[in-house]
């Protein structure tokens, strides 16, 4: 009996394959910024749909705050992305990432580091 497929993964490699692109025209050691605009760009390109800086409320103690978190990308409503520069993906991240992931109702999340040589080495799937 094979394994059955997650419905994102599809949508993960179309969209790993969009990260790769931009990653092989920067390369490592820019800012997480200039990263996410160009992924903005190469995913429009590519024509997936997405959300990007989307913001989730948070409350506490009686008080909302109507963008506690910001999520980078949200594809297609049913993939969380979200991406960094940093030496190297801390446990915090993958925290921060499921945190989205239950906020949302999402169950299927990228975790992207770009300051790495190659950028596979730098990514991180979950599923919940």
């Amino acid at each position: 009996m094979g394994l059955i497929e997650h419905p994102s993964n599809s949508l993960s490699q179309k969209v790993i394959g969009a990260a790769i692109e931009v990653h092989r025209h920067l390369g490592p050691g820019l800012l997480e910024s200039s990263y996410q605009a160009c992924l903005c760009r190469e995913l429009e390109l590519q024509g997936i749909p997405y959300r990007s800086r989307v913001a989730l409320p948070l409350e506490y103690k009686g008080a909302r705050s109507p963008a506690g978190y910001v999520i980078d990308f949200l594809i297609e409503d049913s993939l969380i992305l979200e991406i960094k520069s940093v030496d190297k993906l801390l446990p915090i991240h993958s925290a921060q990432l499921m945190t989205y992931m239950r906020l949302t109702g999402v169950s299927a999340g990228l975790l992207m580091n770009f300051n790495v040589g190659v950028l596979p080495n730098g990514l991180r799937r979950i599923l919940r």
